[in-house]
């Protein structure tokens, strides 16, 4: 769902974003690239809102910022590289990930998705299903696939894809998410 209302979680979200290092310089980036259905997504959108409800005062670092995008015409992995090096001119020293949602079906072995929400309920965590753009108001949108609820809950949770998968538990330890975010805690059944 993209969120256009505002209640509560929605709001801590989008204060993230704006309180974030370069978060708002990040997504406005992005926008200006004028691409089809493009979001900031995952750990951007995901790290801000855990380190405000941590009370970390600097942003925990990013790996990297994805942006996801979505235009079957142009699902080519060259041109998701231009745009890496289009948003690595207009936000220097930021390691982009472009991924048109169009081509990625393919790699995870499903069938190919309608859109970026579609593509996201693919992705390993409902907290990290989350998406964010500036929208043609000014206010941020929010896209969702699982809702606001495990990310502001500080939950983790895995997506019904990822339920019972020792994928699920490899990457929660390969990230290291709980010794950043000591209050995490991991729910007990999938969403």
């Amino acid at each position: 769902m993209i969120a256009l209302m505002y209640d509560a979680a929605s709001d801590l979200v989008r204060d993230a974003l704006r309180l974030g290092d370069r978060r708002m310089d990040m997504l406005h980036a992005v926008a200006e690239l004028d691409l089809p259905d493009a979001w900031i997504a995952a750990g951007a959108v995901r790290n801000a809102v855990w380190d405000r409800l941590h009370g970390y005062v600097a942003s925990t670092p990013l790996t990297d910022v994805d942006v996801i995008w979505f235009d079957p015409a142009r699902a080519d992995r060259a041109l998701d590289a231009d745009l890496e090096h289009a948003l690595a001119a207009r936000q220097p020293g930021v390691n982009w990930s472009v991924k048109n949602q169009a081509r990625m079906h393919a790699r995870n072995g499903d069938a190919p998705y309608r859109d970026c929400l579609d593509a996201m309920r693919a992705w390993p965590e409902t907290a990290t299903a989350i998406a964010a753009r500036p929208g043609a108001d000014g206010r941020i949108e929010l896209a969702a696939a699982y809702g606001f609820g495990d990310l502001v809950s500080l939950l983790l949770r895995p997506t019904p894809r990822f339920a019972g998968s020792a994928a699920f538990y490899n990457r929660l330890a390969a990230k290291r998410w709980l010794d950043i975010w000591p209050n995490l805690r991991l729910a007990e059944s999938a969403a």
